[in-house]
């Protein structure tokens, strides 16, 4: 697995690849791609990045897991491929999107057009075996992109940093609430928004709000 990445980034990041931690993650990753069915496919393990240069970052949205069903990761969190059904969490979210800023339902979950406009869609985890559900946790992901969640904290300024559950949520110790934006609430999946933690955030409209408050270009959601 080469690190294909953004050269935006590596100036923040190389120190990391050179780490023990991600040189034993690259030598599994390698070996589980080989042996076994994995998604996003490899060449899109690092979509969030090459997607949103660091120099673009205007939102951060954080995730736990890719899909882990046939042709749904695409590298982006909550975000699936081209023509693929849209799963459970990615309905809440353009739900509540309608709800809030009158965008109407879109017919693709592809999360490129956010990501293209400095939206950051990352997973804590960048890879997963097929079917296996968090089978690709505590091998040295959430070490990488709790270091990249720090890194944007520390070198950036007015960042939304939108946290949506509880996972996401303990994300915050690594983000200076001082200089960025940290809005949070219940997961947009059907457990959390059925029960009245999701709808109603309106985190969209305020994402926006904060944006040109600081004076950038809102996200065309």
């Amino acid at each position: 697995m080469d690190v294909k990445i953004n050269d935006s980034w590596k100036p923040y990041l190389q120190a990391e690849f050179e780490k023990p931690y991600f040189k034993n993650l690259v030598c599994f990753i390698k070996s589980d791609y080989q042996n076994h069915t994995c998604y996003p496919p490899g060449s899109l393990i690092f979509s969030a990045f090459n997607h949103c240069s660091f120099n673009d970052i205007k939102v951060v949205i954080i995730g736990q897991d890719p899909y882990h069903g046939a042709n749904q990761a695409n590298g982006l969190c909550f975000s699936v491929t081209d023509g693929v059904p849209h799963p459970p969490s990615l309905i809440n979210i353009f739900k509540e999107i309608e709800k809030d800023i009158q965008v109407p339902y879109p017919k693709s979950g592809n999360l490129e057009r956010w990501a293209d406009q400095g939206v950051l869609l990352l997973n804590a985890t960048l890879t997963v075996r097929a079917g296996q559900a968090g089978s690709h946790q505590n091998k040295g992901w959430e070490t990488f992109t709790d270091a990249v969640i720090k890194t944007i904290s520390d070198n950036k300024e007015h960042v939304v940093f939108l946290l949506w559950g509880g996972y996401a949520k303990k994300k915050s110790r690594l983000i200076d609430g001082n200089k960025h934006h940290i809005l949070t609430s219940g997961h947009p999946s059907p457990l959390s928004a059925n029960r009245g933690y999701w709808f109603g955030n309106k985190h969209f409209s305020k994402t926006n709000s904060l944006l040109e408050q600081d004076g950038f270009q809102p996200i065309s959601w």
